[in-house]
């Protein structure tokens, strides 16, 4: 078993998705509801999440090839995607960003945020999407689309332990807290995105 790759996928899923991010974003959406109902609200989002980000870690390559984009050029773009994602975690601009999507789903979906914004595209957004995809693509076949979706699930499976302890970790980090682990984890990202870049690149033959 490749031990690299699976610490480099449970790294770049954990701090692209963000659990210790999500957290008090959920504990905000959810704090004015009944603990059992908000346990159910955090099973679906998990569920609807892990459902769509095995879907596009099965099937993303195929798409991509159907409408002729090359493996090595979604690398590329990926990973100018996962920079930008970084950037914002560096700057605090996905934080903000994320509660303007909690706010406009508390005005138009009601009480229920379980499949928007929690699922989508809080936990399967562009940014894990294309990760699952790129970590499928660099291990091809059943083998390494197991290996890819038992990471992704124990992901989810933190996201859904920190939503359930969301009230006591934000106590415990506090606002300064959050936004320290955040920015600690935008600077991983930035690293594995650049890495990303650069392999796409290789693949094209522009790098050694």
């Amino acid at each position: 078993m490749d031990t690299s790759f699976l610490i480099t996928a449970f790294v770049t899923l954990f701090v692209v998705i963000d659990p210790i991010g999500l957290a008090p974003l959920f504990m905000a959406m959810t704090q004015d509801i009944a603990a059992s109902r908000r346990r159910a609200i955090a099973i679906r989002a998990c569920l609807t999440s892990v459902v769509i980000l095995m879907v596009f870690a099965a099937f993303g390559e195929a798409v991509l090839n159907f409408v002729g984009i090359s493996m090595p050029a979604f690398q590329v773009a990926g990973g100018i995607l996962l920079f930008l994602t970084a950037l914002d975690m560096l700057f605090e601009r996905r934080t903000k960003r994320r509660e303007g999507q909690v706010e406009d789903a508390e005005e138009d979906e009601g009480p229920d945020p379980s499949v928007f914004p929690l699922a989508i595209p809080l936990i399967a957004g562009p940014g894990s999407i294309a990760t699952v995809i790129l970590l499928a693509g660099q291990k091809p076949g059943i083998e390494g689309l197991a290996l890819v979706s038992g990471i992704m699930i124990a992901v989810v499976a933190l996201v859904f332990i920190l939503f359930s302890l969301s009230g006591v970790l934000g106590r415990a980090l506090g606002k300064t807290g959050t936004n320290v682990v955040t920015r600690l984890l935008g600077m991983l990202l930035a690293a594995l995105a650049t890495q990303f870049v650069l392999d796409g690149l290789r693949n094209f033959g522009f790098a050694g």
